[in-house]
């Protein structure tokens, strides 16, 4: 809808980045697409739809973190290291002992099979993290009668970042997260079970 009914009404010389960088080009111009992408030479909508839908393409990787990160400004991970809620990857490999904290990993299964998981970790993938973090969640119930500090780890930050403030937002006290994930826990040498 969005295509047809706003971006194809812009000026034909409106400058546009698709993104796919096919053969080399970064930016296009409405009236350059409408020419030349054959996704575009149809009738009518219904008749793009048809045929975005017969090409069976696989969904876009990660768009469980993509999507709400794209629908609402929330924490970054610079924010949460100013705000003391943040673990870079030497204090975090410091912590790992430590018995008041409990480290939760966020990312799915696949991630943790081809990356490996920090020893001790409970695992939450990120789509159930809501629930989780609920009253009568297991991430609240946890933190509530362990009094343990939930520090977050996902790949690379991003999606502990969004979980900090989702567990701020559930009134978990004092949740943080690890700085550069799994790949910095990695560079840094901490332990993984593989």
């Amino acid at each position: 809808n969005s295509i047809f009914n706003k971006l194809l009404k812009l000026p034909e010389d409106t400058l546009v980045y698709p993104a796919h960088d096919y053969k080399g080009d970064t930016v296009s111009t409405i009236g350059e697409e409408k020419a030349y992408n054959p996704r575009l030479q149809v009738g009518s909508e219904a008749e793009y739809v048809e045929i975005m839908q017969n090409l069976n393409l696989a969904n876009p990787k990660m768009m469980d973190v993509a999507l709400p990160a794209n629908l609402k400004i929330g924490l970054r991970q610079d924010d949460l290291e100013r705000m003391g809620m943040s673990l870079g990857f030497g204090h975090g490999i410091a912590k790992v002992e430590d018995p008041n904290i409990m480290l939760v990993d966020l990312r799915d299964e696949a991630e943790r099979k081809k990356n490996g998981i920090i020893p001790g970790s409970v695992h939450t993938p990120y789509p159930d993290l809501n629930d989780c973090l609920n009253p009568g969640g297991m991430l609240f119930e946890l933190a509530s009668s362990l009094g343990k500090r939930i520090v977050f780890y996902c790949a690379y930050g991003e999606r502990s970042a969004m979980a900090v403030e989702a567990a701020l937002g559930a009134g978990i006290e004092d949740p943080c997260h690890l700085a550069g994930g799994i790949d910095a826990w990695k560079s840094a040498g901490g332990p993984l079970v593989v």
